[in-house]
């Protein structure tokens, strides 16, 4: 019976490093041979869903956690932030310092310093100006657009993603960054009402699919939601604790063969 697998990125799809597995890439291909659907269903806008990656094979991507999705090249949904809002937003962390970014489908346009921060933070790396994250920023353009998908954060000791979160949650989803060089005191500020299950849902509909049907995989707490709407739902060995504690089944880790070994559990392969 064909199934439809949602695949988490970070953490669930590659290494911090933007490395995928060999086996990862291997299931995907006999996965897809076999008849599934396998979709991207990440945090990341477009942009940042970089070329190795899709190169893998996918039949679609549910992206900036739920608020894009796009199947066989279509572009089944694209909600974006509201100008009223962003304007408020950008405000408020310009005026207290808070480096911040907007992600659109073309890139990541970021607030003065922004750059130089995420240098410190990436230890000056030699390869700093390579990675694809950071050759996707844009630099010294308006951050007022009508094309953004969501708003990133770094928050400071003075307003740390708690206070940042309880602030917001009226105008946004706010998750906590699962980027572990961006710090615990970063987030990001969704569409409210935008979710990976409701994407999930809105794509069935379009597959003219069931809910029977679904597998999940994924790592982090911004999962949850997904792992509850799907049949199936498979988190990674280094997932959060509150992630496996919703999960069906817990497979090894990303560097550990973990994405093959989900497939061969939910039998894709």
């Amino acid at each position: 019976m064909q199934k439809v697998v949602f695949i988490d990125i970070d953490g669930t799809l590659v290494h911090g490093s933007e490395i995928v597995p060999e086996s990862a890439i291997k299931a995907c291909k006999i996965a897809r041979e076999n008849g599934h659907k396998l979709y991207l269903c990440t945090g990341r806008s477009k942009t940042e869903i970089y070329d190795h990656i899709l190169e893998v094979g996918f039949d679609g991507i549910i992206g900036a956690g739920g608020g894009y999705i796009e199947s066989d090249g279509e572009v089944v949904m694209h909600q974006h932030v509201d100008m009223d809002t962003l304007d408020y937003t950008l405000k408020f962390f310009n005026e207290h310092g808070i480096h911040h970014c907007v992600e659109t489908n073309d890139g990541l346009y970021i607030s003065e310093g922004y750059r130089e921060h995420l240098r410190g933070l990436m230890n000056y790396a030699d390869d700093f100006d390579s990675h694809p994250f950071v050759k996707a920023l844009r630099d010294g353009q308006s951050l007022m657009r009508n094309d953004v998908n969501k708003v990133c954060f770094m928050g400071n000791h003075e307003l740390p993603f708690s206070k940042l979160s309880e602030m917001f949650e009226s105008y946004y989803e706010v998750h906590q960054s699962t980027v572990a060089v961006f710090g615990e005191t970063s987030g990001e500020l969704a569409i409210k009402g935008v979710s990976k299950s409701n994407a999930i849902d809105v794509l069935l509909n379009h597959l003219n699919m069931s809910k029977e049907d679904t597998v999940s995989i994924g790592d982090g707490d911004n999962d949850i939601d997904m792992f509850e709407f799907t049949k199936l739902s498979i988190a990674m060995e280094n997932a959060t604790p509150k992630l496996k504690d919703v999960s069906d089944w817990i497979t090894s880790s990303v560097g550990d063969d973990g994405l093959y070994n989900a497939f061969k559990y939910a039998k894709l392969i």
